[in-house]
């Protein structure tokens, strides 16, 4: 019942945090909707069993049957995950599977979504380096499209060497719809 509650609270605050960054940069719609289906019971249900309360339940799922069908289901339902925007390539690629570009505003929500999971796992010892020190622990470089890896590579350095109330002002002028000059 412990793992109920626990990861209930966990899901709810980092929805919470998420939707806070969101919400500073003007992306309301993308913070109100953030992680819903983690509520689903292919997800909520797996996250119960396999909470541990300092990495996603989704690792300890892995470890146990060798794939997660939590992230599974949640990788094809939320456009802020770079997994999603992988799609058949027209053209050959070894596998056969392209990256393409993600779109700005879930391209700013994925880096939410990452400033979040840290602020939830490394609680008191998170700092602005936490995101980016995560993301280059990566084993391999993730099949993430060039010009989306350009941005939120340009995000995590700019939020661990300016810190976050830069980080989401730039990113306000990123969202800013371009104005158009009459003819």
């Amino acid at each position: 019942m412990n793992n109920f509650f626990n990861h209930l609270k966990t899901v709810v605050y980092h929805r919470h945090l998420v939707m806070a960054g969101c919400f500073k940069v003007g992306l309301y719609k993308q913070g109100l909707l953030h992680d819903l289906s983690k509520f689903s019971p292919a997800e909520f249900l797996i996250g119960v069993k396999y909470f541990q309360g300092v990495q996603s339940p989704n690792n300890g799922e892995r470890l146990d049957i060798g794939y997660s069908s939590a992230w599974l289901h949640h990788k094809g339902r939320n456009k802020h995950h770079y997994e999603y925007w992988i799609d058949y390539s027209m053209t050959y690629i070894p596998g056969g599977m392209a990256p393409v570009p993600m779109p700005l505003k879930y391209s700013i929500e994925m880096l939410m979504d990452r400033i979040a999971a840290c602020k939830v796992y490394n609680r008191r010892n998170y700092q602005d380096d936490s995101a980016l020190k995560y993301y280059l622990s990566g084993k391999d470089p993730a099949p993430m499209h060039g010009d989306t890896r350009k941005l939120l590579e340009l995000l995590l350095h700019m939020l661990a060497d300016e810190g976050e109330k830069a980080t989401y002002r730039y990113i306000k002028t990123l969202l800013k719809p371009k104005k158009h000059l009459r003819t």
